[in-house]
């Protein structure tokens, strides 16, 4: 079985001790490739170093974090346009609108998101979302410069059934992590409704970690147990749930 962790955050200071033992016991369990979505400035070396160490295996993004967005906000994002200059990524990301902590810096998180927007269509890349308690200001977003060109993830997609209808519309993906394991997560209503075309599944390590590791370190190795429970909720085979995330997130990256 060969799986993909679209969305995992393997650099983190949290890995600092057994990283390479992380990479190794997921890809003995099948997961082929890490994506390693950005934060901001401070995240840049210890990510790069981490490509570096596991070459086509951890493989980078470019992107500023919502939550990293302040009010010298500009600062960050002309770093991020220097690097993506520079060199090639899998794409912008993670950039979005986050809600859950504060609100005082939400013109600027919706300032930052329409630039990277625009970098992402500059640089013909997927674009990664974070929407936590934002949907409906990210998805406005996103709606209003869908010209045809933009593709990407709504990462930790933790909605209803319409607003999957909407990521689906807009040509999107939804990222499927271990929520979908939680017993209140709310996607054992909205997963038998949708079709494998519009998934890929993610970690978020050290975040988020699916039962029966709740409350401890996620690590990729953890992906299977979000296939089986995708599976299980959708009435598929693990194989097939597999296969077909795996092409989905291939396709979006370009490899």
């Amino acid at each position: 079985m060969n799986l993909i962790d679209s969305h995992a955050h393997i650099y983190a200071e949290q890995f600092k001790d057994d990283r390479a033992e992380a990479v190794r016991r997921a890809a003995e369990d099948g997961v082929s490739k890490i994506y390693m979505p950005n934060i901001d400035h401070t995240s840049i070396d210890v990510m790069l170093e981490t490509e570096a160490q596991f070459p086509g295996q951890c493989i980078p993004m470019m992107g500023l974090h919502p939550t990293s967005v302040t009010k010298d906000f500009e600062r960050e994002l002309y770093l991020v346009e220097d690097w993506l200059s520079k060199r090639s990524f899998a794409a912008v990301g993670e950039c979005g609108i986050d809600l859950y902590w504060d609100k005082t810096f939400l013109p600027q998180q919706q300032e930052a998101l329409k630039v990277q927007v625009e970098l992402a269509k500059k640089y013909k890349l997927p674009i990664v979302l974070h929407t936590r308690d934002s949907f409906n200001e990210t998805y406005e977003i996103i709606a209003a410069a869908q010209d045809g060109s933009l593709k990407g993830i709504f990462h930790c997609f933790s909605g209803t059934a319409e607003e999957a209808e909407k990521v689906k519309e807009l040509g999107f993906l939804m990222g499927i992590g271990g929520v979908a394991t939680f017993k209140n997560g709310g996607l054992d209503k909205v997963l038998p409704h949708v079709d494998l075309d519009n998934l890929v599944l993610e970690t978020d390590c050290p975040y988020l970690a699916p039962v029966p590791h709740r409350g401890k370190r996620n690590e990729p190795l953890y992906l299977t147990l979000v296939a089986k429970r995708v599976a299980e909720l959708m009435n598929k085979d693990l194989d097939e749930v597999a296969e077909k995330t795996t092409a989905n997130a291939l396709n979006l990256f370009k490899l």
